[in-house]
């Protein structure tokens, strides 16, 4: 039997069918499906374009082009239509990540043409939890940061930004667009840290949210206070905000390298599911 296929920019009208694929898998999809809430498959609005592979007339598989390259619920097939499409436009992302298989099967094609990277995270596992912790105590001192706390936040986010990517978020536009995206999740009460004579000891944010997921990011705790449990008591609280406020499954995906951290978010409570994989340019 002949399937035909087809792949093309999305718009508007096609929303209801891109949602109905982002909700296949709603934890691995957080991020996509929340910019998607908001703004729409309008480009503008978006930050980039949705690509869309159909086979016989039905919309299976998606990949967002904006800053970042993201394939959803993409079987090989579409991976290799989505890949064409991405060498025909050229590299315009920083950074390919999304589930481990469909992105190796990504950047296995785009190497050649795309490489090299700055780096390959080859697996980073993608976990959650559904409850509070049983075993650590939230951080009472843990809370939301207020509109007027931007200059302090930001030398936080700027140090953990720079540790984590290998890169300061402050090159290339002065930080224009990092500092937009800190304060919008400030404003929209998604920002969390807990301070002490007026330094950030441990904060991090909910950086996507949907009504059936959120993702956690930014983690991060000042070096001098490491090694005390700020990360476990501090996502603990975050975790208690979250379940309660935002979405009844909270994720997070950290760096299979990163043991520690691992083990911290364990202790929490999260478990892993899967994985992704991101690779940085």
């Amino acid at each position: 039997m002949l399937t035909q296929t087809t792949t093309r920019v999305l718009e508007p009208g096609d929303l209801p069918a891109a949602l109905e694929v982002l909700e296949r898998d709603p934890v691995a999809n957080a991020f996509v499906t929340s910019r998607v809430q908001v703004a729409g498959l309008d480009p503008w609005r978006l930050g980039g374009e949705m690509w869309g592979w159909y086979s016989d007339g039905e919309l299976r598989s998606l990949c967002y082009a904006g800053a970042n390259l993201v394939p959803v619920c993409a079987t090989p097939e579409a991976v290799r239509a989505f890949a064409d499409r991405a060498r025909r436009t050229g590299r315009r992302c920083s950074s390919i990540v999304g589930p481990v298989e469909s992105t190796t099967r990504l950047w296995q094609l785009l190497e050649p043409h795309w490489g090299p990277a700055r780096e390959v995270r080859s697996r980073q596992p993608l976990m959650v939890t559904e409850r509070p912790s049983a075993d650590i105590a939230a951080d009472p001192l843990v809370r939301r940061v207020r509109k007027d706390e931007m200059d302090l936040i930001m030398p936080a986010c700027v140090a953990m930004f720079t540790e984590e990517v290998g890169v300061s978020p402050l090159a290339g536009d002065g930080g224009l667009l990092y500092q937009a995206r800190v304060a919008e999740l400030v404003t929209a009460g998604r920002s969390f840290a807990r301070v002490e004579d007026g330094k950030v000891v441990f904060k991090a944010e909910i950086g996507a949210a949907t009504r059936l997921a959120c993702q956690v990011q930014g983690v991060w705790v000042a070096p001098e206070f490491r090694g005390r449990g700020h990360s476990e008591t501090g996502m603990a609280a975050v975790v208690e905000y979250a379940l309660r406020d935002v979405a009844p499954v909270v994720s997070l995906y950290v760096n299979d390298y990163n043991t520690a951290a691992r083990a911290a978010y364990r202790r929490v409570g999260f478990r892993e599911v899967g994985a992704f994989m991101s690779v940085l340019f």
